[in-house]
């Protein structure tokens, strides 16, 4: 059935931005049907449901390319032992204790809790790394039943590593991968890693094997910290990019998450590749490992996406993290206006199409049916011209009301609508005090 979206502001996005004020963008089925003003949507399509969002403004459903549901249940958890002081004891003494903790249900609840706040947040496509060595076989049929009965739209895949076994995971990732084919539009497979420091050549080259006959990429963490980079050159005389590319880790379905600790030359190597990366700004500076040199990569045409790497499902958030970020550590407060925006609404639309087949984030005759809408009463005049100062300092902060995603409505009037919020935080306050005892 059609759904009219009427009388709002609507900003296309996409590679020519449009803004057009009391708008309509009518749904059919899981595709954009039409766009236009609202008077004519109403003639054209009398007998479509109507929902009002006037004082709102109409966008694409965002994007996420990089998240780790599993990580939920650590909020308010007093890690065991002495604090963290540095990125690897902060794996060693939370991460890979918490991720061997999990349980079936925990792997479920993890899921469902950030992909309630996604819709919360107008975020309908997800690219998530999972990790839960206890639980590890059918762990990412948990994770896409949750997000099938989410809604949403998420791209899957298992974190292989050596660390409890030789190439732990990497049947589990075979399996699903196999599984997923080419995808429906809502889930995809890629071939997960945790990282170079992690991972022995051998490893290393099966993952990509496998990778590479499928047809698919692999999502890898990258010289997130110094201790990655020093690794990787003192025990293959390469750094770590260099060394993920010599074993066929990159291209162009491949997607490299942080990148923080990497040289010219390895920018080089990632933008001759095509190969994606996945910039997580808030993570990286809780985990206090830097900066990365988002700017310099979007100069040399590394296609930067921005992810959360789990601290949070809020893409505008991210965004605007990001920009303050490279202002500050520039020195310069020309930079970033464009080159954040552009990360959260231009390039993880591009490295979401090279997953799903799909052109997501914009609104468009034929576009997928994937909207955020958020209330908004822009206090000065809005157009394509002014867009981003209205994304940059007033839409960060606006409330998302609706949400849709493949033409349905997850979120209305801000109440959630395809799972039981209340249900299922109540049995995650219930199973997490059992699963930290377990660490």
């Amino acid at each position: 059935m059609a759904i009219r979206f009427e009388n709002g502001i609507v900003a296309t996005l996409g590679k020519t931005n449009r803004v057009m004020w009391n708008a309509t963008v009518v749904t059919d089925g899981e595709h954009i049907g039409a766009l236009g003003p609202a008077a004519k949507m109403a003639e054209r399509f009398p007998k479509a449901e109507v929902v009002d969002c006037s004082g709102k403004i109409i966008l694409p459903g965002f994007l996420c390319s990089h998240h780790h549901f599993y990580s939920t249940m650590a909020r308010g958890m007093a890690p065991p032992g002495e604090p963290a002081s540095n990125f690897v004891e902060i794996l060693e003494r939370l991460w890979w204790k918490l991720d061997k903790a999990l349980s079936e249900e925990d792997i479920t609840l993890s899921a469902q809790i950030p992909l309630i706040e996604c819709i919360r947040n107008g975020t309908t496509t997800i690219v998530d790394h999972h990790a839960s060595p206890a639980f590890r076989d059918g762990s990412l049929d948990l994770i896409e039943k949750a997000v099938r009965g989410a809604g949403l739209r998420a791209s899957l895949c298992y974190e292989v590593s050596d660390r409890n076994q030789p190439g732990g995971g990497i049947a589990e990732n075979a399996r699903f991968i196999k599984k997923t084919g080419k995808g429906d539009g809502q889930i995809a497979a890629m071939m997960g890693l945790h990282a170079s420091f992690t991972l022995s050549d051998a490893t290393l080259e099966k993952c990509v094997g496998i990778a590479r006959d499928a047809g698919v990429g692999c999502h890898i963490h990258v010289a997130e910290d110094a201790a990655d980079r020093a690794d990787s050159l003192g025990k293959y005389g390469v750094p770590t990019v260099e060394r993920l590319h010599k074993l066929g880790v990159s291209g162009e379905r491949s997607l490299f998450v942080h990148c923080v600790h990497i040289d010219e030359g390895e920018i080089e190597t990632i933008a001759a590749t095509k190969t994606c990366v996945a910039h997580n700004p808030e993570s990286n500076m809780n985990n206090a490992v830097g900066v990365t040199k988002v700017l310099t990569m979007m100069k040399k045409g590394v296609l930067v996406g921005l992810g959360t790497d789990g601290m949070s499902s809020d893409m505008m958030a991210q965004m605007r993290c990001a920009y303050l970020l490279q202002r500050l550590d520039q020195h310069d407060p020309r930079v970033a206006f464009v080159e954040a925006p552009t990360m959260l609404l231009q390039n993880n639309a591009e490295i979401c199409e090279r997953q799903f087949g799909l052109r997501l984030g914009e609104i468009a005759e034929g576009a997928p049916a994937d909207l955020a809408i958020l209330d908004y009463q822009p206090p000065t005049p809005l157009d394509e011209n002014n867009f981003l100062g209205h994304l940059i300092f007033g839409l960060v902060d606006a409330t998302v009301d609706t949400t849709v995603c493949r033409g349905a409505i997850l979120m209305r009037g801000k109440k959630i609508l395809s799972l039981d919020e209340e249900r299922i935080a109540a049995r995650s306050r219930e199973l997490a005090p059992k699963m930290w005892r377990r660490l």
